[in-house]
């Protein structure tokens, strides 16, 4: 059980917090094959959003991952962020 005070004025929504997380995990689950598959253009899409939503360490992993990947699968990765941003 929680027994201490929360300060309100520097609590932030979770909303604020969770989010680049989990766009940033949600890129290393694609990167790494957890799932048994890699997909390039996934973990660029997630990575690319997750630095948008300001996790630093996303902009170097979304470059290691462009390294791998052919300009048109690039092309691809960055039209899916801007689908997802719309819908979001």
């Amino acid at each position: 059980m929680f027994q201490g005070m929360i300060d309100q004025g520097l609590a932030m929504p979770v909303a604020e917090t969770a989010i680049p997380d989990v766009l940033f995990d949600r890129g290393l689950y694609w990167a790494s094959g957890r799932s048994g598959l890699v997909d390039l253009v996934a973990a660029h899409k997630w990575f690319n959003l997750a630095a948008l939503k300001g996790r630093a360490d996303a902009i170097a992993l979304r470059r290691e991952v462009a390294e791998q990947m052919s300009d048109d699968e690039i092309a691809r990765a960055q039209r899916e962020a801007r689908a997802w941003i719309a819908t979001h």
